[in-house]
């Protein structure tokens, strides 16, 4: 459900692309992965990341799987449109994809986290900014102990990190409480006006 809305700039690109961020666990993965399978209109940017894939991940489709060298050349060659690091891994959404869909004015949507959507605030203000919040810290706790795939520390980090993040709402433009998936998707789909 909707929780808050705040104003928001009204330049052409506001409809166009939206950010989605949120703390670790709260289903970001998931609607975006809903989004992908019911709107192919909608252009899904995929991020680089330092970090190994997971089982089930696949090169290309949830992200592009890079060494910390091959990070430092995108960073270094201006390639990427915002960047971040989190739980000792680097994450960034490229550039150029984004630029040219933008430029062909498909609908886009970033996930990335708090420093990514800060800077993507400061580099487009125009952007929508939507916060992704759990119904409760419980249950935020309870879905990143839940998944197995990440030891006791990495687990710690991603909570310290949330609180942080939880903190930060209040920056975004919109925030969606994650109690449904499909409920996300619908309201998200509705402020990038995709039908």
């Amino acid at each position: 459900m909707v929780a808050s809305e705040g104003s928001s700039a009204q330049g052409p690109l506001a409809r166009r692309l939206t950010v989605l961020s949120g703390p670790s666990g709260v289903g970001k993965s998931t609607v975006v992965a809903e989004i992908r399978r019911s709107h192919p209109r909608v252009w899904l940017s995929v991020s680089v990341t330092t970090r190994a894939p997971r089982p089930g991940e696949t090169e290309g489709v949830q992200y592009h799987f890079v060494d910390d060298a091959g990070f430092d050349r995108l960073v270094a060659g201006g390639e990427l449109l915002e960047w971040a690091e989190f739980a000792g891994n680097r994450y960034g959404t490229p550039r150029r994809p984004v630029e040219e869909r933008l430029g062909r004015g498909e609908p886009v949507l970033l996930e990335i986290d708090l420093q990514g959507a800060r800077q993507i605030r400061g580099t487009m203000p125009e952007a929508r900014l939507v916060f992704l919040a759990p119904p409760s810290w419980e249950e935020l706790v309870r879905r990143l102990t839940g998944r197995g795939t990440e030891p006791p520390d990495v687990i710690e980090r991603r909570l310290d990190a949330a609180r942080v993040e939880l903190a930060a709402e209040k920056e975004f433009d919109v925030t969606l409480v994650n109690t449904s998936v499909r409920d996300v998707c619908d309201e998200l789909l509705t402020l990038m006006a995709v039908q």
